[in-house]
């Protein structure tokens, strides 16, 4: 049987386990306090209180945390990588910078890295249908298909390491960018004297439409909908300008797009 060691068991995390306990694998999962331990062994997985523990034996190890510093923080200063046998596969689910998995295969070359950051919510990962950005060896890919399939699908490699953090921090720029322009248009809308809901639910049906102005026309309000992403798309945003800076680059027009929905970049 598979061993699957998994850190980071929260909104996200929870879901993929109980996944890959459904899928039939030993999933191994850390659990720092009592009540996280407890609520990963209502999940049928076993619950861990140390990293070491959950790299022990496990052919995956999935860390879904929410920021690039906590991975840094498992990953390299926990001692995770360290602790992984070689020949075993670290998939890093979190959204962040594409230098963080190029360091943690740096560190760790007999371990095969791969950058998978996820598009959409905990329902699709209940449904089996969350969407996977892959970078990394196409080898090592394959051998961790079986494993992201318990709970991802599509699984798509989009190219080498780091290739998963560009395509997932552009395909978030692009989204914020559309917000930005859906908030623009209902701005212009209710200067004309056009009503918001109305105006969303129309635009579904018109040359206009797009996955973004779906999404918000069931909330029937831009702003409602871009307070309650907020956290998650600032963070990305946050990223891929800091990334994109490091590279000598610029967002261009989108930029403008963005200060409308995230505001500029501070300093």
């Amino acid at each position: 049987m598979t061993t699957v060691g998994f850190v980071g068991t929260g909104r996200m995390g929870a879901p993929m386990v109980t996944r890959l306990v459904q899928a039939g694998y030993d999933v191994r999962a850390l659990g720092r306090s009592p009540d996280k331990r407890a609520a990963i062994g209502e999940s049928g997985a076993r619950a861990v209180a140390a990293l070491d523990e959950v790299a022990d034996g496990a052919d995956v190890v999935v860390v879904c945390v929410f920021t690039d510093d906590q991975v840094r923080e498992v990953c390299l200063d926990g001692g995770l990588l360290d602790a992984m046998a070689p020949g075993s596969v670290l998939v890093v689910h979190t959204t962040g910078s594409p230098r963080t998995v190029e360091a943690l295969a740096a560190r760790a070359p007999a371990v095969a890295v791969l950058d998978a950051p996820v598009s959409g919510g905990p329902h699709d990962i209940a449904a089996g249908q969350i969407t996977l950005f892959v970078g990394g060896d196409a080898t090592a890919v394959e051998r961790a298909r079986p494993v992201l399939a318990a709970y991802g699908d599509p699984i798509l490699r989009v190219g080498e390491l780091g290739a998963g953090q560009w395509v997932k921090l552009i395909n978030n720029t692009l989204f914020a960018a559309q917000l930005g322009m859906l908030r623009e248009a209902a701005s212009f809308g209710a200067r004309v004297g056009v009503d918001e809901a109305g105006l969303l639910g129309a635009i579904g049906h018109g040359s206009g439409a797009s996955r973004a102005a779906e999404i918000v026309g069931t909330r029937g309000s831009v702003q409602s909908f871009i307070e309650s992403v907020g956290e998650f798309l600032g963070k990305d945003v946050a990223v891929v300008r800091e990334v994109a800076a490091e590279t000598g680059s610029d967002l261009g027009l989108l930029e403008g797009l963005l200060d409308v929905v995230v505001g500029a970049p501070s300093g």
